[in-house]
């Protein structure tokens, strides 16, 4: 039993008696001189949480400091004469009730507030639209009630989402607390706990969270635990999957906008290469790729086969062009030109031709059927060097041959070796230079 009384001694009138009234007055008790007089007697039943007050001293025509638990307040005057205002706020998490948020000192013959003091606590729902915030279990740090069912909506600006950081948890077993990524209960679910766990953050997709505590109604007294504290806050929207790099001896498609979830991208290997991996990735849900990044390996060729379609330089410029083309016996399929596209990283402006045979034995059977393709700086025209060196030298091979051949047969006759033919027949006369060029080893295609 409590009783406090208005004096200095037992025999003082109570001003608040336990077995009368269970819980003080919020607007707390006023003595009429110096003394209180606290008296608290137990018995043996059992045990109890306890007590806690607290108590202040004033002047005299002055009305007393004001107090709120969970929150503070500003005044006009740090010594509250008559006319002070008083306006309260309440911590992160709790919420103002039963008194005023702002109160007045009035009567100068008897100073007092015009209004009690509010109350801060933790209430069961709300509707939270601050860029950060708190969320509580009701009656935090005190145990929560059983049969409770709250819900909390959390709101930030359209083009953000919700990070939430759950500090503490501690449920009892046939409690739940449950996170919905979207401002219903028909959203999915980010995450459902239930008993104690560590520190731990989720993020939402949207710019809504909506928070449902659920405790058990069947509980024993005992059975409830102290509850949650969950800090939130804005971040910035992310709705794509991280950009994947670039692949040796391959490409994919230009990057899009952004890498929604859903977005699906295709691999591609240059000529000469296999891929290893899936060429297809997909971004999912949760914002990870479907698999790992494929790569490009160099494929089995014969020996002294050439790549098709390969380009003579393997590294060109920005700025730089490859002109494709197929020998007699390929189409070429594709753009015939390439351009190096500057950027970081550069990049072709297409992917690469395939010149086309008929069949795989063809193609190892005719190993002059192969693709060219020559750099060319951008704006200069293709230089002729190549050209004339593919024409001269057939020729000079031809004319070489041809003279070794007269050599030989005017060695043969006895001939001098400079004398020139003179008009008539000739006894090698059957021997033409297509017959010396039966030999396929020496055929220039």
């Amino acid at each position: 039993r409590l009783i406090i009384r208005n004096g200095n001694n037992v025999e003082a009138p109570p001003v608040y008696d336990s077995y009368e009234v269970e819980y003080l007055p919020i607007e707390g008790l006023l003595s009429t001189g110096r003394h209180f007089f606290v008296e608290l007697t137990t018995d043996s039943s059992g045990a109890a949480a306890g007590m806690a007050l607290r108590y202040e001293a004033f002047e005299q025509g002055h009305c007393y400091e004001p107090f709120v638990k969970y929150g503070n307040f500003t005044a006009s005057d740090p010594r509250y004469p008559v006319g002070t205002t008083v306006e309260f706020s309440c911590d992160p998490g709790y919420t103002l009730e039963q008194g005023s948020t702002i109160i007045e000192c009035v009567d100068p013959s008897d100073p007092q507030w015009n209004e009690t003091e509010p109350a801060c606590r933790a209430v069961c729902s709300g509707e939270l639209t601050d860029t950060a915030g708190v969320v509580l279990s009701p009656n935090w740090p005190e145990a929560y009630g059983k049969g409770q069912d709250c819900i909390w909506g959390l709101h930030v600006e359209e083009d953000k989402r919700i990070m939430l950081d759950v500090r503490v948890l501690r449920l009892g077993s046939g409690d739940m607390l449950t996170f919905y990524d979207g401002d219903d209960l028909t959203a999915r679910i980010l995450g459902q706990y239930t008993g104690a766990r560590g520190r731990f953050k989720l993020y939402a997709s949207t710019a809504d969270v909506t928070v449902q505590f659920q405790s058990d109604p069947g509980a024993g007294p005992f059975a409830y635990r102290q509850g949650f504290v969950i800090h939130f806050s804005e971040v910035p929207r992310n709705d794509t999957c991280p950009e994947l790099p670039e692949i040796a001896n391959g490409w994919k498609p230009s990057p899009q906008p952004e890498l929604l979830h859903g977005t699906v991208v295709t691999f591609h290997c240059y000529p000469g290469f296999q891929l290893t991996g899936t060429d297809l990735l997909m971004c999912h849900w949760d914002l990870t790729w479907s698999g790992d990044l494929p790569s490009c390996e160099r494929g089995e060729w014969p020996a002294g086969v050439p790549l098709p379609c390969a380009p003579e330089r393997r590294l060109s410029p920005a700025g730089a062009t490859l002109h494709f083309s197929c020998t007699a016996g390929r189409a070429l399929l594709g753009e015939g030109s390439l351009r190096c596209l500057p950027g970081h990283p550069s990049r072709w402006s297409g992917p690469p031709p395939i010149c086309k045979a008929a069949s795989y034995d063809e193609f190892y059977s005719n190993r002059n059927l192969d693709a060219v393709a020559k750099a060319v700086p951008s704006g200069t025209a293709l230089e002729g060097t190549n050209v004339a060196i593919a024409v001269f030298l057939p020729v000079l091979v031809v004319a070489l041959l041809i003279g070794g051949i007269y050599l030989y047969f005017s060695k043969l006759q006895g001939k001098p070796a400079l004398q020139l033919p003179l008009a008539g027949s000739h006894p090698y006369d059957h021997i033409t230079v297509e017959s010396a060029f039966d030999n396929p080893t020496y055929e220039t295609g």
